[in-house]
């Protein structure tokens, strides 16, 4: 009866729950990505790792996976929830919008990455159907790890967005070229591929027109009972089924979720499906992850590191090259074109896939599958940390894109222009005043979006980082009349006026405060004028809820000179200042030395 116990599948359960339990919170505490916890444990208590010991030591089987087999299922759910939630976050116009991207640069991005690392690998002494096999395995990325990275929003989330959705697609032309390579292959060829293909359109339009009909009735059903495991049921059944119909036409079964999950982000319950799926989102993931871990021989790491650690690092550096390039070529930002190119170098969890599809064709010996299977295990667990790295290599490039447009763009400025730093709802207001009372003005916005909309709305607004350093220097060249400061962030906006300050001493600084305690700091950081949001904000509420509830004009007006007179007080005595602000309207004030 124990033995029943310790094969039943309980263990396994423990090991996959205690993980997600423990590496979460502890990974978060010290700001490291869960991924590499989740890759670690699956190293630790994989067959090569605890779970080799079990023999000598029973106990084990309660700590380590009896049958990694039986968590597999788990795991492609994982992922198949995981493409359903990217699905969610999409749009039909928003993919349309990409279509460049999908079928320029992410069809150029995997041809080329492959024909390089193919090349490499036949020069090195592997067979020509070899060398293409694995290429075309490992210029494949992680959509599973890349995009809960990087999100869906930004340049760079839209470009590996693009990239990833061209790799899934092409993984089964990938598969079936495969098995039309193998030695003994006289039933796989073009016919059956070019049919697999267009019963695959086919079943997914019908899948799109059929979700767009049944889908909200389904839903709403669900809603009616007010029954959060109904709702779940529902969308657990549709993402499920549509899995099952793309995976029984020869298609990877994420692509029948990302169908689901766009159908539903074009009706009204696309929210509460995300929230009501994203715990088993996660832990679908964590289980997949676990499973990349186990994959890996550690005796295999240790006898060959230094081969195994040249081919990652030659694989990721081909890619990221590729990857950069042809992004750059495109047309992206050089900032953006460096960090996606970082960011998508390591293989992907299709990688395994494939690898194994050109082991059963027998491209490739078992020998030489395994080597790459850890060196694909190995890219998978450094993708966060490559994650950092393109970030700060596009940080590093976006410095000098930032510098040189801020040079263009300061060499056809009008002297003397005020400078808007931050542009949001804030800083249009801002625009707007200075335009109506003919000063001339120029913002700068670090979000991309907001500040190309602006411009196609008539505003004279710049794309970059208000936080780097060139930006003081390049701007002391055209002599600007005023700073106005309005970004939401109270650290970023204390740390720019003192900048501002040193290199403009005499000029006004006038900034946007969180609170009284934010203005006292601004004051003693050099600003000219510090307007706390929530005080006016607070103050005008009162005054029109008074007047509406009757209260004399006379009496509050006093009032509310009285309680602004309060706030001045308190915060001359918090910025040590020998002159009261009055907020409200342009002063001067005497700050006494901060130190």
């Amino acid at each position: 009866m124990h033995g029943e116990f310790r094969t039943s599948g309980f263990s396994d359960a423990l090991v996959i729950l205690g993980a997600a339990g423990i590496v979460i919170p502890a990974f978060a505490r010290i700001r490291i990505s869960p991924i590499i916890g989740f890759i670690m444990i699956g190293m630790l208590v994989g067959p090569s790792g605890l779970g080799a010991l079990t023999a000598k030591i029973p106990v084990l089987h309660f700590v380590t996976i009896s049958n990694e087999d039986r968590i597999g299922p788990f795991a492609e759910l994982g992922i198949i929830l995981l493409l359903f939630s990217i699905g969610l976050e999409l749009s039909f116009r928003r993919l349309w919008s990409l279509r460049q991207l999908v079928f320029g640069v992410g069809m150029a991005e995997l041809l080329g990455s492959a024909t390089l690392i193919g090349i490499g690998l036949y020069w090195t002494g592997e067979s020509l159907a070899g060398a293409i096999g694995l290429g075309l395995a490992l210029a494949l990325s992680s959509t599973a790890i890349v995009l809960p990275l990087v999100g869906t929003q930004t340049p760079v989330g839209r470009s590996a967005l693009s990239m990833l959705l061209l790799e899934d697609l092409a993984l089964v032309p990938i598969v079936f070229a495969l098995g039309a390579m193998a030695p003994h292959a006289a039933d796989v060829g073009l016919g059956s591929l070019l049919l697999t293909m267009i019963v695959g359109g086919l079943v997914s339009v019908a899948l799109l027109f059929a979700g767009r009909l049944l889908l909200p009735q389904l839903f709403a059903q669900a809603a009616r009972t007010k029954s959060p495991e109904m709702f779940l049921a529902a969308c657990l059944l549709v993402v499920i089924v549509a899995s099952l119909v793309t995976s029984s036409i020869g298609f990877s079964p994420i692509l029948g979720a990302l169908i689901a999950g766009l159908v539903i982000a074009e009706t009204e319950y696309r929210g509460e499906v995300e929230v009501i799926t994203a715990p088993f989102r996660g832990l679908g993931l964590g289980i997949f992850l676990i499973t990349v871990g186990m994959s890996v021989d550690l005796k295999l790491v240790v006898a060959n590191w230094h081969q195994l650690l040249l081919a990652l690092v030659a694989v990721l550096a081909v890619k990221a090259i590729v990857t950069a390039a042809l992004l750059r070529l495109g047309g992206a930002k050089g900032s953006v074109a460096a960090e996606a190119g970082v960011l998508m170098a390591s293989p992907s969890e299709t990688t395994l896939i494939v690898l194994g599809s050109a082991l059963a064709a027998q491209l490739i010996s078992p020998a030489t599958a395994s080597f790459w299977q850890i060196v694909t295990a190995l890219g998978l667990t450094v993708t966060p940390l490559l994650a950092k790295l393109g970030r700060f290599a596009g940080s590093q490039v976006g410095r000098q894109e930032f510098a040189g447009e801020i040079d263009a763009a300061l060499e056809t400025a009008v002297a003397g222009q005020v400078m808007i730093l931050g542009f949001g709802r804030v800083g249009r207001i801002v625009a707007d005043m200075l335009d109506a009372h003919g000063k001339d003005y120029l913002a700068v916005d670090a979000d991309v979006d907001a500040a190309a909309a602006a411009r196609k709305e008539g505003y004279d607004v710049l794309f970059g980082d208000v936080a780097h350093p060139e930006l003081v220097d390049r701007m002391r060249k055209r002599a600007p009349s005023a700073f106005v400061l309005t970004m939401d962030n109270p650290v970023l906006v204390r740390r720019l006026a003192r900048q501002l300050r040193e290199a403009f001493p005499d000029l006004p600084i006038i900034a946007r405060a969180r609170d009284t305690t934010h203005a006292a700091q601004l004051y003693k950081a050099g600003v000219t004028d510090a307007v706390p949001e929530t005080l006016e904000a607070s103050l005008q509420l009162s005054e029109a809820a008074l007047v509406d509830l009757g209260v004399a004009m006379g009496p509050v007006i006093a009032s509310i000179h009285e309680k602004r007179s309060e706030l001045r007080a308190k915060i001359m005595t918090e910025a040590d200042l020998e002159e009261i602000p009055s907020l409200g309207r342009r002063r001067m004030r005497d700050r006494a030395p901060s130190g």
